[in-house]
Order: structure tokens, then C-alpha cells, then sequence
């Protein structure tokens, strides 16, 4: 396909996932990661053998916009932006600091109007291109102790519902996958093994999703039809 894909957040779980799904597809890649350089120049070598695709890595705060432009230095061209870069906070509202908050915002929600800001251009000029975020079951119903996580991915939606009708007429299509509970680092470092079980016996399907099952989505909204744009489209295993 050779499209040119940038995936935020890509040295670890579904960004990881994503990463080798697109590349697989042979589509040329461009990831991003914050704190793990080394892992992600050792994954895109990877990718970039395995798949013989171009992969180019990397570190990008994606929630900071001077950052983000300076990526968008060495990008000439794009055709899919995956955002995915994001960071989860679980406790009570009145144990957060400001800056947990500001963290939390800026990695989860900032980073989809960095990318866009920069990106979108590019796919106007074209007339195409597609836009997809990574959010959250609980940017939907909003979760009890992960108040400021649930904000940012209600934020995600929102934003989402409202690019995807500002570029539809630049025959550019924004969508977001919900993801339920995934087996990722994030989650394990979150919750204990005992929390884990527990939750995977409220779903219906009895365990979590898999990162592997996120990549095939995002893939599949990649090759969607252009007339499906703006949805927030749920994997959760029917557990919402």
C-alpha cells in the first residue's frame, strides 16, 4: 500500500500493535515515543526488516506542541495519523496536583490538536487522509477515581465528532476506537493482578482485549469506506 502512517506512542502496547498491523500491510511508518528511545529504534529496525518497509523513529512529547512541530520538520507527507500517545492517572480527584492534571490533559488531549495542526494541512492539500484516536470506554460514561483520564478522552470524542465534520468536505475522515480494558503495561501497572481478574469476569467475553485486536480495528478503519467518519467505534468485548 506504501501509505505513509505516523503512530504516536509506538514503542509499547497498542501503539506497538498498531505499528506492526500497518506494517505488515507494507506501509511506511513513522513512530513516536517520549521515554523509550532505544526500544523504539530497536522496533522500527525490526519492523523495517521483517516487513522490508521504511520506518523512521522518533522522540516526540506529543503533548507538546514546539515538540510536535519539530517532528513535523522531517515530514513531508502523510497519510494516516494515529494517535495513541497517552497516560492514565488512578486515584481520587482531590489527591491530584496540577500538574498530574496538566500531564494527563496534555499527553491525552493536546497531542490530537499538535498532530492535527500539522498534519491536517498536508491531507488538505491532497484531498485525503484519515485520522484515528485511540480513546477510552470511560471518554463515554466517565470513570469513577480516573476523573481526569475520563475528561481527556471525552475530550478525544468530542474532538473527534467535531474534525470529522469540519474535513469531510476535504474528503479527509476522523474516527476514535473506545477500547475497553486492554492487556497492556499500562493497565498492569495500574491494577493488580487480583483488580485485573475481577474486571475480566464483568465482561462479558471473560477477559481482556488484546492489543493485536485494537491494530486489526485501526487497520480496518484505515481501509474503511471515506463515508465513515466521526465515529467513535467501541471494543470492549460488550462490557459497557
Amino acid at each position: 500500500m506504501n501509505r505513509k502512517v505516523l503512530i504516536t506512542g509506538a514503542s509499547r502496547g497498542i501503539g506497538k500493535a498498531i505499528a506492526e498491523a500497518f506494517a505488515s500491510a507494507g506501509d511506511e511508518l513513522i513512530l513516536t515515543c517520549l521515554k523509550c528511545e532505544k526500544e523504539l529504534n530497536d522496533f522500527s529496525k525490526e519492523l523495517s526488516e521483517r516487513f522490508n518497509v521504511k520506518c523512521s523513529a522518533f522522540v516526540c512529547d506529543a503533548g507538546n506542541y514546539a515538540s510536535v512541530k519539530a517532528l513535523f520538520d522531517n515530514i513531508s507527507d502523510i497519510d494516516i495519523v494515529i494517535n495513541n500517545a497517552g497516560v492514565a492517572y488512578l486515584g481520587l480527584l482531590t489527591d491530584m496536583e496540577e500538574e498530574d492534571w496538566n500531564r494527563i490533559i496534555s499527553t491525552n488531549l493536546d497531542s490530537l490538536f499538535n498532530t492535527s495542526k500539522f498534519a491536517v494541512p498536508i491531507m488538505v492539500k491532497k484531498h485525503c487522509g484519515k485520522i484515528i484516536n485511540i480513546s477510552s470506554v470511560w471518554g463515554n460514561v466517565g470513570a469513577s477515581c480516573e476523573v481526569a483520564y475520563s475528561a481527556s478522552k471525552g475530550g478525544v470524542n468530542s474532538f473527534t465528532k467535531a474534525l470529522a465534520k469540519e474535513l469531510a468536505p476535504s474528503g479527509i475522515q476522523v474516527n476514535a476506537i473506545a477500547c475497553g480494558v486492554i492487556d497492556t503495561d499500562m493497565n498492569r501497572k495500574h491494577l493488580s493482578e487480583e483488580e485485573l481478574s475481577e474486571l475480566s469476569e464483568e465482561i462479558p467475553m471473560g477477559r481482556m482485549g488484546e492489543t493485536s485486536e485494537v491494530a486489526s480495528l485501526a487497520l480496518m478503519i484505515a481501509d474503511a469506506p471515506e463515508y465513515m467518519t466521526g465515529q467513535i467505534i467501541t471494543l470492549d468485548g460488550g462490557w459497557i
